[in-house]
C-alpha cells in the first residue's frame, strides 16, 4: 500500500503518456516528409546490407471494438485480393530501388488480419517480398493469426513460405468480456490454431493478452493467463488496453463506466505478471516475458534489446519498410509513413509512385532523446558512457538532462556518474520517467493511461 500511495502521489494513475514505440511519436509526423524524401531513403540503403519488412493488410471479417490499429471490415474477399495485388505491385517498386545484395533480418506481416489473404495469395505475396528481398541468415518471418480466420490450406501455405514465428491475439478468454469487447475467440478455437501452428514445425510462437478491460477482475485474468500459459507462448506482450475512442471511433461501443480504475489496472498488471513470472517466464521492458530460450531473453541479457512499432524486438537492422496503407518505415534520416486510407494508398501504387503522406526527418537531438527513451524503455537504465561516445554531447549536459528528469521522481529515480536507472519500484513509471525526455509538446495530443 505504501508503494501505492506513492505512485499515486507521483501521479501515475492520473497521467496519460506515449507508449513511446518511436520518437518522436506518430502524432508529431508532418506532411514535409513524401514520397521523394521515402524513396531516396530506400535508395540510399547500401548494398549488401540488412533491413526489415512490415506488411500491413488493413482488412478484418469484423472490427473488435477494443482496437485502435487502422483497418477496415469486409465480408468478401475481393477487397482481399485486390489490394494484394496493390502488394505485389508496390513490391516491385520497391525491388526496383534497393541496392543489390540487400537481405531481409525480418519480415512481419500485422494488420488487420493477413489471414484473410487465400493460400495462393499467401504464396504469391510470400515469393515476392523474397523475390524483392531474399530472407537472410537467421531471419524471421511472423505473422499475425487470427484464430478465427486460419485453416490447414492458410497454414500450410504460411509453412511453406517459411514462417518461423507465429503471432495470435487472445486478450482475454472470459466470454463476458469478450462479448463486451466485440471479440469472440473461445480456448478451444485457439488452442486448435496454436496446434496447427505447432504441427507444422514453426519454432516460435508470440501471444497478445489485454489488461484494464471492461469487466476484468484479478480472477478472471488470472484464468486467462492460466489458459494461456497451457498453450505454452514462447513470448507474451501483457498490453494496457487503451481507451481512446476520440481516436478510434468504434470503442464508443465499449461501456466506459465498467472499465477497471488506474489502481485496477495496476492490480491486474501485477497479477498477470506474478502468474508469468511464476511460469518461468523473464520480464522483458514495462510488459513483455519470454521464455529464457526466446530471442527477447537473449537480446536483453546482452544489452541488444531495442523497441520498435511492434513493441519490444531482438532486431538490429538500421532500416524498417512498411509496406501498406497507413505502414510507417524507419531509416536513419527519419519516419515516413503511407497514406492511412486504403484507397489513397491504393491509387498513389496503381499511378506508380509511393504513397508516403507525412513523416518525421531526424535532428541530431532527435536521435540522442530517441536514445534515451529507448534504453530506460528497454534496459531501465541510461548508460553514460555510451551516450557521451555515441552522441556528441557533454558530460554536463547530459548529467543535467538525468537531474531533470529525475527531480518529479523521488526515489524512483537513481542517478550516479555511471547513469541513471530505474529501480524496480520504480518501474511502473518508466513511461512518465522517458516523457521527461521528449522535447516535443505533449500537450496537443492524446495519449493512453500511464498504467
Amino acid at each position: 500500500m505504501k508503494q501505492e500511495s506513492q505512485l499515486s502521489r507521483l501521479g501515475l494513475f492520473d497521467a496519460r503518456v506515449p507508449r513511446y514505440t518511436s520518437y518522436p511519436t506518430a502524432p508529431h509526423f508532418s506532411p514535409a516528409v513524401g514520397a521523394s524524401q521515402f524513396e531516396n531513403w530506400i535508395r540510399a540503403i547500401p548494398a549488401g546490407s540488412s533491413i526489415s519488412l512490415y506488411m500491413h493488410v488493413p482488412f478484418c471479417r469484423r472490427l473488435c471494438w477494443f482496437c485502435a490499429c487502422r483497418t477496415q471490415g469486409t465480408q468478401s474477399d475481393d477487397p482481399v485480393i485486390a489490394y494484394s495485388e496493390v502488394l505485389l505491385a508496390e513490391l516491385r517498386m520497391l525491388k526496383d530501388r534497393l541496392a543489390p545484395g540487400v537481405t531481409l533480418s525480418r519480415l512481419h506481416w500485422g494488420g488487420g488480419t493477413p489471414t484473410l489473404m487465400p493460400a495462393d495469395m499467401m504464396r504469391r505475396v510470400a515469393g515476392a517480398v523474397f523475390d524483392a528481398v531474399p530472407m537472410g541468415p537467421g531471419a524471421e518471418f511472423s505473422v499475425e493469426i487470427d484464430p478465427n480466420e486460419i485453416d490447414d490450406a492458410r497454414m500450410d501455405a504460411l509453412a511453406e513460405s517459411g514462417l518461423n514465428r507465429a503471432s495470435i491475439g487472445v486478450q482475454d478468454f472470459d466470454p463476458e468480456i469478450q462479448k463486451v469487447i466485440g471479440r469472440d475467440q473461445s480456448y478451444e478455437i485457439t488452442k486448435r490454431a496454436v496446434e496447427m501452428i505447432r504441427d507444422r514445425g514453426v519454432a516460435s510462437l508470440n501471444a497478445d493478452i489485454l489488461y484494464g478491460l471492461p469487466h476484468q477482475t484479478t480472477g478472471k485474468i488470472s484464468e486467462s493467463v492460466q489458459k494461456l500459459l497451457s498453450l505454452s507462448p514462447d513470448r507474451v506482450a501483457l498490453y494496457g488496453y487503451a481507451h481512446v475512442p476520440w481516436m478510434a471511433r468504434r470503442q464508443t461501443m465499449i461501456p466506459s463506466e465498467h472499465l477497471p480504475t488506474p489502481q485496477e489496472r495496476l492490480e491486474l498488471f501485477e497479477t498477470a505478471r506474478k502468474l508469468f513470472v511464476a511460469d518461468r517466464y523473464e520480464e522483458i521492458g514495462i510488459d513483455h516475458f519470454a521464455l529464457p530460450t526466446d530471442g527477447l531473453s537473449t537480446a536483453q541479457q546482452a544489452g541488444k534489446l531495442r523497441r520498435n512499432f511492434q513493441g519490444y524486438t531482438d532486431d538490429l537492422a538500421p532500416v524498417l519498410v512498411g509496406m501498406g496503407a497507413s505502414s510507417i518505415s524507419r531509416f536513419p534520416q527519419g519516419f515516413a509513413q503511407n497514406a492511412s486510407a486504403t484507397s489513397a494508398h491504393t491509387g498513389a501504387i496503381r499511378d506508380g509512385r509511393f504513397s508516403t503522406a507525412r513523416g518525421h526527418e531526424f535532428t541530431a537531438e532527435d536521435k540522442l532523446r530517441s536514445r534515451l527513451i529507448e534504453a530506460l524503455m528497454c534496459d531501465f537504465r541510461i548508460d553514460t558512457a555510451e551516450i557521451l561516445r555515441d552522441f556528441d554531447i557533454s558530460r554536463a549536459r547530459l548529467m543535467q538532462m538525468f537531474a531533470d528528469a529525475a527531480k518529479q521522481f523521488e526515489d524512483m529515480v537513481t542517478i550516479t556518474d555511471d547513469g541513471l536507472s530505474v529501480p524496480e519500484k520504480g518501474r511502473p513509471l518508466t513511461r512518465m520517467i522517458a516523457r521527461a525526455f521528449d522535447a516535443y509538446d505533449l500537450s496537443k495530443t492524446g495519449h493512453s493511461s500511464a498504467i
